[in-house]
């Protein structure tokens, strides 16, 4: 994958999952103490938070990345874009399905509440530091949005690769952040969950299209023929 579609997939993917964030982790973004600041200060705030964000998605993009590269020097680019895509789909039907119970994912759900603490420490702390703090911590949430990203990040290859992509993917979600801390009061309850309740039917769809893409069937931009790695690999001797 080249890096400008590499860097355009991930601004497109981050821009709809934005749309999610909204319903998500409007919340945090409506809790931000940056409300009885001057204008310029709360625009601050808001900035350090979002690019608390955009850091903490490079840094997953940096680990996951290397993992991927792992996958393709070893030719398993086939099956790991396969293996994801599968992932991926049974845990979007799970999470939307009569089939998860309070017991499902129990280790996300402890994580979830120890970021959800320490978020509600630098929150109250009331300072742009601790909004960066807040936004390095919400890059961390258990987010099916954010897991799809990682799988892409994986899925490219290599490690600057995943930079540059969960990099995009965190910069095309800062345009309805940005708003929605800002001007959340504008977005109403019912139109955050509208948005929440679209966002699975998303996901499903670019998890097939990440297993069709591991079949390999030689279809431009759904399934484009993958070059096995290890085969490329040149003796020395």
């Amino acid at each position: 994958m080249d890096v400008l579609p590499q860097i355009l997939t991930g601004l497109t993917i981050g821009f709809i999952s934005s749309f999610h964030c909204v319903g998500m982790c409007g919340a945090i973004a409506f809790s931000l103490p940056v409300h009885y600041l001057p204008s310029h200060l709360k625009l601050l705030g808001i900035v350090a938070y979002n690019l608390g964000r955009v850091c903490m998605y490079a840094l997953l993009g940096l680990f996951f990345g290397f993992v991927g590269k792992q996958f393709f020097i070893g030719g398993f680019q086939q099956v790991i874009s396969v293996i994801l895509g599968v992932v991926i789909l049974v845990y979007t039907l799970l999470s939307t399905s009569h089939l998860k119970s309070k017991s499902t994912f129990r280790f996300i759900q402890i994580f979830h509440r120890f970021l959800e603490n320490n978020i509600a420490v630098f929150i109250q702390q009331k300072h742009v530091f601790g909004m960066f703090m807040v936004g390095i911590l919400n890059g961390l949430l258990p987010c099916g949005m954010v897991y799809f990203a990682v799988t892409g990040a994986m899925a490219v290859g290599s490690v600057e690769g995943g930079v540059g992509f969960m990099a995009a993917f965190g910069i095309g979600t800062l345009p309805t952040m940005l708003l929605l801390s800002y001007f959340g009061f504008l977005i109403n309850i019912r139109v955050r969950n509208l948005m929440k309740q679209s966002i699975p039917f998303f996901i499903a769809a670019m998890a097939v299209l990440l297993i069709l893409r591991g079949f390999n069937l030689n279809i431009p931009y759904v399934s484009p023929q993958l070059t096995n790695m290890a085969e490329k690999v040149i003796s020395c001797h």
